[in-house]
């Protein structure tokens, strides 16, 4: 029982240490003692031991053949795209949000449809999308990169409605995070 045990824990240890574990991992132990792991549980008895990870390590210069041209054809500045980026899915291409919000820039499934994307999880459709939705919103709020980037955040209508950044504790901290990722790309290029 020792040696099946030892084994099992090996198996789970090379799964944790492997960075890109993109699963989450359930286990089972049986009647005989002998330990199950699977990413695919297959009944109730099954316990989930460890959960899904973002993937990480994404190079935030993976996209630059996509993102420095856009910007250039969009008038807007790459370190502010390359913040946005960050803070929305951290150069994830296949990120997806609690609330359905998808890709590089985490765009909406209703905003993609309104942008013609018809694949949000390509970059270079994702990034197209979002990066002429923000020179959208920096040209509706006269340039006020704040203001765009609480819109990008909470909405349009929010921004308007309240007719400054809204009094929502996620976007005062989504526009605080994206500054500080603007801040720190400007200083490394």
């Amino acid at each position: 029982m020792n040696k099946i045990i030892f084994t099992g824990l090996c198996m789970l240890a090379a799964l944790v240490a492997h960075s890109r574990c993109s699963a989450d991992i359930y286990k089972f132990v049986d009647e005989h003692g002998v330990i199950h792991f699977t990413n695919t549980p297959t009944h109730k008895k099954y316990r989930l031991i460890l959960k899904e990870g973002r993937k990480t390590g994404y190079n935030e210069k993976r996209f630059d053949h996509i993102i420095k041209p856009l910007c250039r054809k969009y008038s807007i500045d790459t370190n502010l795209v390359k913040a946005v980026i960050k803070a929305e899915s951290d150069f994830d291409p296949y990120a997806v949000s609690k609330k359905g919000a998808q890709g590089l820039m985490q765009l909406m499934p209703q905003k993609a449809r309104e942008l013609n994307i018809s694949d949000p999880f390509d970059p270079r459709e994702n990034l197209k999308g979002g990066i002429s939705y923000l020179r959208n919103l920096l040209d509706r709020f006269k340039g006020d990169t704040t203001l765009a980037l609480a819109a990008y955040n909470a909405g349009e209508n929010a921004v308007l409605q309240y007719n400054k950044v809204p009094p929502f504790k996620e976007t005062r901290n989504y526009i605080e995070k994206v500054m500080k990722y603007k801040k720190f790309f400007q200083a490394m290029y």
